[in-house]
């Protein structure tokens, strides 16, 4: 009775952990608390179930440890999405192993059919979690291409390969521990393998938010399987939390994309890059070097901008931008600020936030607004402001802050293109169509601080880059974000 009152405190530690996760301040402490949670749960198991030799045990804790710790430590903010998949498949290969070794040990004889039917799904969901992790963090690493890569019928293999793995589950039940038995898991083992590749495969860069969140419910659920297989409920119950959660996680993401699960999973081709019209005038875009060498004879000229006030618009041959956004943001009121994957990219947190509190001073409302899916995996944006030292009570998520955008200012774009694409709202047919975006291009003025005009992973141009309110400031956001905020000071 005593092991049921120390498992339940420990998942309650863990909730409790978990619960901070909301508030950036507090988060450190959830990570802490759900940390200790599951090193003490290690150490309860170890107690236990006496592992021998226990040398060779604690000599394998201290490696993973220590890689842990070292890898946790070298990357940066780019790479912990990748991170992020890599440990999302270790965890599924853990719960694989664990499986594995419980259905084909020989000592005890044959395990109960419950718990071996537990394993067998244990080690299929920890395959396809760590091959569809092991894919997913190739593609945020920029190491496979982005896109959805989809074979020859695709879904035909598929839905073959998880017909065949059902059916080894079903024969493999009727084995004991025979080398049949081990032969039938083997083949599991490739089958479920190819299928978690083939189905990362086909998942685009621009929903990986979407497949991070599945794949972490998916290791969650592998570790429930799992600890019904040895029967400890403890593990049950925080790969239970792990798995609900990130299925909550996963829901959440797709509502704020306006998808189906179904609709994301089954991949999208992103659409080729539609013509510019031609009636719409080409925006002032300048590049960072080219900021430095304009000419001081140039002149912004005025244009009227439909069921809009006046704002100024600037030609790259007539004037400098950089002075034209500058000019915008000490005139402004409100600007709102909405940082994208470039911002990681580029590494320019600490810039924005400097951009940020620099027009606080100066008495501007700023506040942040942060999209569902900006990034490559959930909450990105918010690590990276929260690493920067952002005034969180300026961060506001989407749903409230589009109203607030009609009554703007600036508008001020840094790394972002597919959550402020206003074609997701105008076109039909493209991998955005349907996307609640946020709706910057409401704003009087947009300033884009992005690498260059190109479309994002979707592959879907954005209009608003070729609206007339719009100054393209194109480079590296690092360093165009610090020109801002040396003209602002130097304007001041």
């Amino acid at each position: 009775m005593a092991h049921k009152w120390v498992d339940l405190a420990i998942v309650i530690l863990l909730m409790i952990g978990i619960s901070w996760f909301r508030n950036p301040k507090a988060a450190r402490k959830g990570n802490a608390a759900a940390a200790l949670a599951l090193a003490v749960a290690i150490i309860v198991v170890l107690v236990r179930f006496p592992v021998q030799p226990v040398s060779l045990v604690v000599i394998f804790a201290a490696l993973g440890a220590v890689t842990g710790w070292g890898l946790a430590r070298s990357v940066n903010m780019v790479q912990i999405p990748a991170m992020v998949a890599v440990q999302n498949g270790m965890g599924g290969l853990a719960s694989f192993l664990v499986a594995g070794v419980e259905l084909t040990r020989a000592a005890g004889g044959p395990l109960p059919a419950a718990n071996s039917l537990a394993g067998l799904l244990g080690v299929a969901v920890g395959t396809v979690t760590f091959s569809g992790s092991m894919v997913a963090a190739g593609k945020l690493a920029n190491r496979i291409r982005q896109t959805p890569v989809k074979v020859p019928g695709h879904n035909a293999i598929l839905s073959t390969l998880s017909a065949a793995a059902v059916v080894l589950i079903v024969i493999a039940l009727r084995l004991d521990h025979t080398t049949t038995s081990r032969l039938s898991i083997a083949i599991l083992v490739g089958l479920t393998a190819a299928v978690g590749i083939l189905f990362s495969l086909r998942v685009g860069g621009a929903d990986m938010p979407v497949l991070i969140s599945f794949l972490n419910s998916a290791s969650g659920l592998a570790a429930a399987l799992c600890g019904m297989a040895i029967g400890n409920w403890l593990l049950i119950a925080c790969g239970a939390i792990v798995g609900v959660s990130g299925t909550l996680l996963t829901l959440v993401m797709c509502q704020a994309m306006n998808r189906s699960l179904r609709a994301i999973l089954v991949g999208r081709e992103a659409a080729p890059a539609a013509a510019t019209p031609s009636s719409v005038p080409a925006p002032a875009t300048v590049t960072a070097d080219a900021a430095a060498t304009a000419p001081e004879s140039a002149t912004a000229s005025t244009v009227s901008v439909t069921d809009g006030p006046e704002v100024e618009n600037v030609s790259a041959a007539t004037a400098d931008p950089f002075e034209s956004a500058v000019a915008a943001l000490t005139g402004a009121q409100r600007v709102i600020i909405i940082p994208g994957y470039g911002m990681a990219l580029a590494d320019a947190q600490e810039e924005v936030v400097g951009l940020s509190d620099k027009l606080v001073e100066a008495g501007k409302d700023v506040i942040f607004a942060i999209h569902p899916v900006a990034g490559r995996m959930p909450g990105h944006m918010h690590v990276l402001l929260a690493e920067a030292d952002v005034d969180y009570t300026r961060i506001r998520e989407l749903k409230d802050v589009n109203p607030l955008f009609s009554e703007t200012d600036v508008a001020l774009i840094v790394g972002a293109c597919d959550v402020v694409n206003p074609a997701a709202i105008a076109a039909t047919g493209t991998p955005i169509s349907g996307m609640p975006i946020l709706r910057a291009d409401e704003a009087r003025t947009v300033i884009v601080c992005n690498l260059d005009d190109k479309p994002g992973y979707s592959g879907v141009e954005n209009p608003l880059y070729r609206d007339p309110r719009t100054l393209m400031l194109l480079g590296d956001a690092k360093d165009t974000v610090s020109r801002l905020l040396e003209q602002l000071s130097a304007a001041r």
